[in-house]
């Protein structure tokens, strides 16, 4: 809707939850750093969460989460190959 989405953390906060998917699966530091595949960016100035397609391959659901949180919330999705 051109607004900027709430909470200005959000970002962070969804890539943190996405945190222990990542290759070779969640170590017991996972929660100290991001996924490989899932982190938080800017596109355009805009802030972004930046997901890597293999997400998919690794966690389904986890990569069906973050699709329905962007529909649900309205936000744009880019597709890049």
């Amino acid at each position: 809707q051109g607004k900027p989405f709430r909470p200005s953390d959000w970002a962070e906060r969804l890539a943190g939850v996405m945190s222990p998917f990542r290759p070779g699966g969640a170590g017991t530091q996972a929660h100290l750093t991001y996924s490989p595949y899932v982190v938080p960016g800017l596109h355009q100035g805009v802030k972004c969460v930046r997901v890597d397609a293999r997400l998919h391959g690794i966690e389904p659901m986890a990569y069906k989460f973050l699709r329905g949180f962007a529909a649900d919330n309205d936000l744009e999705i880019l597709e890049q190959s």
